[in-house]
């Protein structure tokens, strides 16, 4: 071949674009990026601090020495069972959110995710949860099941009880205790978990009562249960506020039985002003600002617990990487 032909060839092949992915490769990162904004993954950080606050709680107390690959399988369990919870949530209630206007973009009523997708994404996500439950020790295998319950109940008691908030309370007081139990592997020397998931499940269960005001209208309207709806606001916000006044005697409990110092003390008060301005940002007549109580206060307040507790965990009390 001559030389001039070779150099043309050669240009040729160099300036040609590069190849692109193929049609079912890219479809596949489509529903998979649909899939995760139909979950929320990104807000699977709210949960997390309080499973890693008693999970270094734990270790703490057993031996000092934090256990990395523990806190990795409690992170992909707690991720998993969050997914897979969101995911089932979003299938069961498609036809509701069809005709709440708030709700009537979610993926799952555009059709931007099909049912099938949904469906294989929340089984992958149970799965996932099992597998890690199951990797830590046999009782978190055998009490992973008991934990999905309150998961597949939460959506269906909007249909049946006005206190659909108590359920997912209870859905979500299972982190705390299952971390403990993930590090642990027994019962036995449980109860700082369960007062940590007990407070956590309040205040969860507390914020979705503000979470429900903004659709009580239109839950009396097409027949969904909830307390904003059967008793109205004003009784909703008045709920929440012994809820999360609840919440805070538990974290005061917690701090105490665990024998936290000072630094604890400190992220708690941080807590009482985000407990503070959540409520007072929020009122029956006015609910433009329920997001950012949720995105900032509720984001802050596990935050910071998190943060000041592991600074006492490291500083005062000698857990040690």
């Amino acid at each position: 071949m001559p030389a001039d032909d070779s150099r043309d060839l050669a240009l040729s092949v160099s300036d040609s674009p590069p190849s692109t992915p193929s049609a079912p490769a890219e479809s596949a990162r489509s529903r998979v990026r649909a899939f995760l904004d139909l979950v929320a993954i990104e807000h699977s950080v709210f949960a997390l601090p309080f499973a890693f606050l008693s999970a270094l709680t734990a270790m703490q107390v057993n031996g000092g020495r934090v256990r990395w690959l523990d806190l990795l399988l409690i992170t992909v369990a707690m991720v998993g069972a969050r997914t897979f919870a969101m995911a089932a949530n979003r299938i069961l209630d498609r036809q509701i959110d069809a005709r709440n206007p708030r709700t009537a973009n979610r993926e799952l009523v555009t059709g931007a995710v099909s049912v099938r997708t949904a469906w294989t994404g929340a089984a992958v996500a149970l799965v996932v949860f099992l597998a890690a439950a199951a990797l830590l020790n046999p009782l978190c295998l055998v009490l992973a099941p008991l934990a999905v319950v309150p998961l597949v109940v939460y959506p269906y008691a909007k249909r049946f009880t006005n206190w659909p908030h108590a359920i997912l309370g209870i859905a979500q007081a299972v982190g705390p205790v299952g971390a403990w139990l993930a590090v642990t592997g027994t019962l036995d020397g449980s109860w700082p978990a369960w007062l940590l998931g007990a407070a956590v499940g309040l205040w969860i269960g507390g914020f979705d009562l503000i979470y429900a005001c903004q659709d009580s209208e239109i839950d009396k309207e097409i027949g969904v249960h909830s307390v904003p709806a059967r008793y109205g606001r004003r009784f909703a916000l008045h709920a929440s506020t012994v809820a999360h006044v609840v919440t805070f005697g538990l974290f005061v409990w917690f701090g105490s039985l665990v024998g936290f110092g000072w630094l604890w003390w400190v992220g708690l008060a941080l807590t009482a002003l985000a407990f503070a301005y959540q409520h007072l940002v929020v009122s029956p007549t006015d609910l433009s600002k329920v997001n950012r109580a949720f995105f900032t206060a509720n984001g802050f307040v596990g935050i910071a617990l998190f943060v000041f507790a592991l600074l006492d965990l490291v500083v005062r009390l000698g857990l040690r990487a």
